[in-house]
């Protein structure tokens, strides 16, 4: 049963990096506004020799946009938490150092390795079980190791240290809003189900086109690339949860169940040269700034060959999806920006002699980020009573009342693995997508090109509109 004993003390190792300055604290700032994280304290650890002075401007920077907008309780929750905070330089991969501090905490305590994940090995590998105050849960970071036998490696660490439901493998791209928005659309409509699966169903494409370059983070991407980053961890999620059948409950054990069964259907055919698509973007103009062609961006290796658009077509080879194909896209530094999965369906069997206008099958989008809903009908007129036009019955989603990290960090907090990633399904996802990464080291799929601020490589179907 999941342990749901609060979190006292939040420890972010890797306290001076990017990750805890950009996401994490500004998740937590807007998780203490709304006062449902009380009385929680905030440790900083990292290598850098930083100063009391220096991770207390960083908190109150970071918390300070949301206590502009907090009631009194949560102005509360963020004047107790930045006050009460404390930084220490560790070596978090050195036998001692992580242990003592550990031990001078309250627990239960959340770790949460804000690190790159050969440190996060290293750092779990030091710590013993008896180290760990009673509670511990330990938060992991994507990617989630660098392959498939890493993953089960690093699985095997943690399982030493504590439970899997003490494991929260985080993935913020999928919050708890989207989790149910997709849900309830699927399982709360009658309407839906019978039409849902490889009868009715033409394709599937799980989109997410970003209008953003490099933006100074070569040192991760560069190494990662697009089918790394999203299409292994976020985009592979977003499939599951679109083709699952409807578990028992909401319950994390019936879901993840749920989830992992589709996931180990899951594959990419070869040849991939057919199945896959690779680009890196070259010199453009993006949103009226000049980008750089990406093999010039700083800390950028060409010979690595990195792609930042990537297209892959996935087969869930099970009775309801058998022949559908799954395309999960996601790109860099493309003009317009696309975050949605569309379901295209089949087209009428037979359209009565007469009728005019048709020309494209029905479509279901669901957008993320704004969640908003979007079905394609096709209706009569107006003016020639005869043409078929294409309208669109338009519905806004649920919003999350909180960042992504804020909602990954409550779920943390409280003990709900609901949005974290099972260790089994961390391993399937890199099984799915290294075949195609070996095929492309050895490049039997060419690297295309695209300007930056363009659609994407000349020729690819999943440009522009779907």
């Amino acid at each position: 049963m999941t342990d749901k004993t609060t979190v006292k003390t939040l420890l972010i190792l890797g306290a001076s990096g990017d990750l805890t300055g950009r996401l994490l604290l500004p998740g937590l700032a807007g998780l203490l506004a709304t006062g449902r994280a009380a009385g929680l304290r905030l440790v900083g650890a990292g290598s850098d020799p930083w100063t009391p002075d220096q991770w207390r401007k960083r908190v109150d920077g970071a918390f300070a946009a949301a206590a502009s907008k907090a009631d009194a309780t949560g102005k509360k929750s963020l004047t107790a938490v930045a006050g009460s905070t404390s930084y220490h330089q560790v070596d978090v991969t050195a036998d001692g150092p992580l242990a003592d501090l550990l031990g001078q905490l309250e627990g239960p305590v959340a770790i949460y390795f804000a690190l790159p994940p050969h440190i996060s090995q290293k750092a779990c590998e030091v710590l013993r079980r008896e180290q760990l105050p009673t509670g511990t849960r330990l938060v992991m970071e994507k990617p989630f190791g660098s392959g498939e036998e890493s993953a089960r490696e690093l699985n095997k660490t943690l399982a030493t240290l504590v439970p899997e439901d003490h494991v929260h493998r985080v993935d913020h791209f999928l919050g708890k809003a989207t989790v149910l928005n997709i849900l309830g659309l699927r399982f709360a409509n009658r309407f839906l189900e019978p039409v849902w699966n490889r009868n009715h169903i033409e394709k599937v494409e799980i989109v997410f086109d970003e209008d953003l370059a490099l933006e100074g983070r070569a040192r991760y991407y560069d190494g990662a690339g697009a089918l790394r980053d999203m299409i292994q961890s976020h985009l592979l999620q977003v499939l599951a949860l679109l083709a699952l059948d409807a578990p028992a409950t909401l319950h994390e054990r019936d879901l993840r169940d749920a989830i992992a069964t589709v996931l180990r259907a899951s594959t990419v055919k070869a040849p991939y040269a057919k199945s896959t698509r690779r680009a890196r973007y070259s010199a453009g103009t993006l949103g009226g700034r000049a980008v750089p062609d990406y093999t010039a961006e700083e800390g950028v290796d060409a010979a690595r060959n990195t792609e930042t658009l990537a297209e892959v077509e996935v087969s869930v080879d099970n009775w309801r999806w058998q022949g559908v194909p799954f395309i999960l896209r996601s790109g860099k530094a493309i003009g317009r920006k696309r975050k949605e999965a569309v379901i295209t369906f089949r087209p009428v069997p037979h359209l009565p002699t007469g009728f005019s206008g048709v020309d494209s099958p029905n479509q279901l989008r669901i957008g993320f980020g704004p969640d908003v809903l979007e079905l394609d009908v096709d209706v009569n007129g107006p003016g020639d009573i005869f043409s078929l036009d294409r309208a669109s019955l338009v519905a806004e989603l649920n919003a999350p009342d909180l960042l992504p990290y804020g909602e990954v960090l409550e779920g943390i907090l409280t003990g709900d693995p609901l949005l974290s990633v099972r260790g089994d399904t961390a391993e399937d996802c890199w099984r799915i997508v290294e075949p195609v990464l070996r095929s492309w080291s050895r490049g039997t799929v060419p690297l295309e090109s695209y300007d930056a601020g363009s659609a994407g490589p000349a020729g690819w179907p999943a440009n522009g509109d779907a």
